[in-house]
């Protein structure tokens, strides 16, 4: 989380979406004005994590990010993330550079699905 960008993206009306790893970054974050907070998992133990961060923070809306996969989805939402963040698992760089927006089309359809049936399950 930068201070600066979160007053200037507040200053000029727009989401605010910081990162953050620890629990005092999203207090910081939260705190600061952020809309929703990133949370970076790569090394964190994934969905759990955002399962522990939600229990003292619930009012805070986490955005899942690193590490998310078709596999993977489902539990970050059933955990309690507000959204998910995806890079090359949605656009893999071989699709991107031979311009197969079909293949982008087909991953994206696949996430929501799964994201949806997490959704109806959680209920």
């Amino acid at each position: 989380m930068i201070p600066d960008v979160v007053e200037f993206t507040l200053k000029n009306e727009t989401v605010v979406i910081p990162g953050a790893l620890t629990p005092s970054e999203v207090i910081a974050a939260w705190r600061a004005g952020a809309d929703f907070v990133k949370i970076f998992l790569r090394a964190l133990g994934g969905d759990q994590y955002i399962r522990t961060l939600k229990i003292p923070l619930p009012q805070v809306p986490l955005i899942a990010s690193g590490g998310v996969n078709q596999a993977t989805a489902a539990n970050f939402i059933v955990a309690g993330a507000a959204a998910i963040g995806i890079g090359s698992e949605l656009m893999p760089r071989k699709a991107l550079l031979a311009r197969q927006d079909q293949w982008i089309i087909e991953l994206a359809r696949r996430f929501l699905d799964a994201i949806r049936g997490a959704r109806i399950h959680s209920e």
